[in-house]
């Protein structure tokens, strides 16, 4: 293949042309320290506010996982950026543990194929060359329209259109309390605005 002509090739395309790409894609997973990671109170606070009832439903741009991993209900989570945690198949579909796929290539493979088509495999996550997931912005939309009250949670709200569910709630009627370190580009939107590291805020939160 022409390198000169598969470097102007979008990430993704580039990534399911060339195999090279795609080892070297494997080694650097194998090695990343985000499978290790383990959620923070702050991950925790947003359970327990779950289970109260008062959360209805969580959308983060993270792909790390850890709100699931800290206990959030699979069904109250919108991945809008997908998953780290997880693989899937570009010709079939089919998902599975990142783990399980990382544990084959510390075994030997060097570009695992997907065990149920021999299809190519990347994590689950959202590459530039793909659309976010229409349904998952549905969803997005939906509980923003619906709350009473948003928290806008360790984001500059500037990635669009996710940033927009926002306005969005805020049109409809909700109060909008931003947690972050920085200002953001939605602070003149919100009833609220609480500065600081996150894993300390949201339990303090908790606590008023």
């Amino acid at each position: 293949m022409d390198r000169c002509r598969a470097a102007h090739r979008r990430p993704l395309q580039h990534y399911v042309a060339d195999p090279e790409v795609r080892r070297r894609a494997w080694r650097t997973r194998v090695e990343s320290p985000m499978h290790d990671r383990e959620p923070n109170d702050g991950h925790r606070a947003l359970v327990t506010l779950e289970r109260r009832g008062i959360l209805d439903t969580l959308v983060t741009q993270n792909v790390d996982g850890l709100h699931l991993k800290a206990g959030s209900s699979p069904e109250r989570v919108v991945e809008i950026h997908g998953t780290a945690r997880e693989v899937v198949c570009l010709s079939c579909g089919e998902r599975a543990a990142m783990e399980r796929a990382l544990a084959r290539v510390r075994a030997g493979e060097v570009d695992p194929p997907c065990r149920s088509c021999g299809g190519i495999l990347k994590s689950a996550t959202i590459s530039f060359g793909q659309g976010l997931v229409q349904a998952d912005l549905e969803r997005a939309g939906a509980a923003a329209r619906r709350c009473d009250l948003m928290l806008a949670v360790g984001t500059k709200l500037s990635v669009y259109p996710i940033a927009g569910i926002v306005p969005v709630a805020k049109e409809a009627g909700a109060r909008v309390v931003i947690l972050n370190a920085e200002p953001t580009e939605m602070d003149s939107l919100a009833d609220i605005i609480l500065r600081g590291s996150i894993s300390a805020l949201l339990p303090r939160l908790m606590q008023s």
